[in-house]
């Protein structure tokens, strides 16, 4: 989340642009919604050509924002331990951030995929108690939705006569097309905090694997340093296919993955350079 965001800034994509213009404003008013919404949309368009068919798109994007920030702390907090010359110590303080940034993270998802069923419900109840206290009123709102959708005043008439039978559904097209909100998906809460804590430990994990296998942590240093730049670039050129689909063409994946590379290493060599000065 944090790695996507300053390479938002550092890096503007007017591809990204277009593809979360098209979607509906994010439910909550945040960089990790926006980023969501982003990435959700790119895979609900991979979806309909028959790529990731069987996974949810929600899923998805909280595994990507799980992995962002798993490649890229983890990795730079390993990187600047590595300097003290102590490879017990850079596996030690590793896996400590590991499963304090799982929770960390899975939390965050947590909160935020409660706040989302939280606001979606309250959306319900304020219309049932509109539909209750002013019927009228919820027909007049049904009509212009109806007629921004492109109905004729006729059509919209008669689909609200008919709507009308059942009110639940009616209270439904409002929410669904008035208000951009649809139901989230039962269990959604635990999905999003399991799937970004894991994606998180998963991607953070990568750039320790070296040390438990390199006798000195120069050496492990080098070949998590070289591990990591392949990673986050095919991470980079992974993410804009599934994000952007065919809006990003072989070229614009390439730099979508040299900006990767290009903040991780940055993040990685402040912290190397950080803690070497510090411990003299």
């Amino acid at each position: 989340m944090v790695l996507v965001a300053i390479k938002n800034v550092l890096f503007p994509s007017s591809s990204a642009t277009v593809v979360s213009n098209s979607e509906n404003s994010p439910l909550l008013p945040t960089t990790a919604a926006s980023i969501t919404g982003d990435i959700e949309s790119g895979i609900s368009t991979a979806k309909e050509m028959g790529f990731l068919s069987n996974i949810d798109p929600r899923t998805m994007s909280d595994l990507i924002i799980g992995l962002s920030d798993g490649l890229t702390v983890p990795f730079a907090l390993t990187a600047g331990l590595s300097s003290l010359g102590d490879t017990k110590l850079v596996i030690t303080g590793g896996l400590a951030e590991l499963v304090s940034g799982a929770i960390s993270m899975g939390l965050g998802g947590y909160l935020a995929a409660k706040s989302e069923n939280e606001f979606y419900f309250s959306q319900v109840r304020r219309e049932k108690q509109l539909y209750f206290n002013s019927p009228d009123s919820i027909s007049d709102e049904l009509f212009d939705i109806l007629l921004d959708m492109g109905a004729s005043e006729t059509t919209a008439d008669s689909f609200i006569k008919d709507l009308r039978k059942t009110p639940k559904q009616m209270l439904d097209f409002i929410v669904r097309f008035g208000r951009g909100l649809e139901e989230p998906a039962e269990g959604r809460v635990v999905t999003s905090a399991l799937t970004i804590g894991s994606g998180y430990f998963v991607g953070g994990f990568v750039p320790l694997i070296p040390y438990f296998f390199c006798n000195t942590v120069g050496t492990g240093l080098i070949i998590s340093v070289i591990v990591m730049l392949i990673t986050l670039f095919l991470f980079g050129w992974f993410k804009s296919a599934i994000s952007m689909g065919d809006d990003c063409d072989t070229k614009g994946r390439a730099w979508e993955g040299a900006q990767m590379v290009i903040i991780g290493s940055i993040a990685a060599g402040s912290a190397w350079g950080l803690v070497y000065a510090i411990g003299g």
